[in-house]
């Protein structure tokens, strides 16, 4: 059990704003794999429970040794965001395992979150390790690099398993990719990822924030565009995907990913304009 040093936390925001994909929630409940291992958690007001793992593993993966609060005071004062934290208070951008975030991000283009948790689920059962019985790992880089591209196709994913099956090869090719990306500012590490097939600009985004933290990488979907142009920047000219996510760190500052989220989090409350 941990108890109160990561506060604010809140665990259903972080596993519900659609940064991960394979956590389940029954009851008051969420399942996850975490290292190859079923993991239990639920939170309690200031207490979080669980089972299968250690609280140094919750803490690293739930990033709850950063000063939150502090990330928050740097946001700038806007009516918006200030609703948005309000709403998603707690919410915390996890460290998630740099090729399961990389994969999974690949096949998420053009899907809703149910979803890219169906095209999920079936890429573990098919060619993760089970782990327990109907708990599947997430497949390996070499499993999936191995793997005809039929089979992956039967996952789902359309014309997302060339992609996936050809970053799986690149990547099974060059065992050191996750430290040499971690090693790159920003800019380079996002030109560095944007080389892999399926990678685009906001898949790297996603990559960027939510595996190896640049928390100046700034993912723009549909939603945060229209959050942006309607209340941050002009609504006369729809802007391309650079200019919105500069905008975005030139507003929102060195923790602009995180301002992102949770406006992210509480697109369904921000009115429209």
């Amino acid at each position: 059990m941990l108890e109160g040093d990561a506060l604010p936390f809140n665990l259903d925001r972080t596993l519900l704003c659609g940064q991960v994909f394979r956590w389940e929630k029954t009851g008051q409940w969420w399942t996850g794999i975490l290292a190859d291992n079923v993991v239990h958690i639920r939170q309690d007001g200031r207490e979080l429970h669980f089972t299968g793992t250690t609280g140094e593993e919750i803490t690293r993966y739930f990033d709850l040794d950063r000063d939150l609060e502090a990330i928050l005071a740097s946001f700038p004062d806007h009516p918006i965001l200030n609703l948005a934290v309000d709403h998603a208070r707690g919410l915390r951008v996890i460290r998630q395992p740099a090729w399961e975030c990389t994969a999974s991000y690949i096949v998420a283009t053009f899907a809703n979150i149910p979803g890219i948790q169906t095209r999920i689920r079936l890429l573990c059962e098919r060619f993760g390790d089970e782990v327990a019985p109907g708990r599947h790992a997430f497949p390996s880089p070499r499993s999936l690099a191995a793997s005809p591209l039929c089979d992956i196709r039967d996952c789902r994913v359309g014309y997302r398993d060339r992609y996936l099956c050809n970053t799986a090869m690149m990547i099974t090719e060059n065992p050191a990719w996750e430290r040499e990306i971690w090693d790159l500012p920003y800019q380079e590490a996002r030109k560095k990822l944007l080389a892999y097939p399926g990678v685009g600009k906001k898949v790297a985004d996603c990559i960027l924030l939510f595996a190896f933290h640049h928390f100046e990488a700034v993912p723009v979907d549909v939603w945060i565009e229209r959050i942006m142009q309607q209340h941050f920047l002009t609504r006369d000219l729809r802007l391309p995907y650079d200019r919105i996510a500069d905008a975005a760190r030139d507003i929102f500052g060195p923790y602009a990913g995180y301002a992102q989220e949770y406006l992210f989090a509480a697109r369904d409350i921000i009115p429209k304009k």
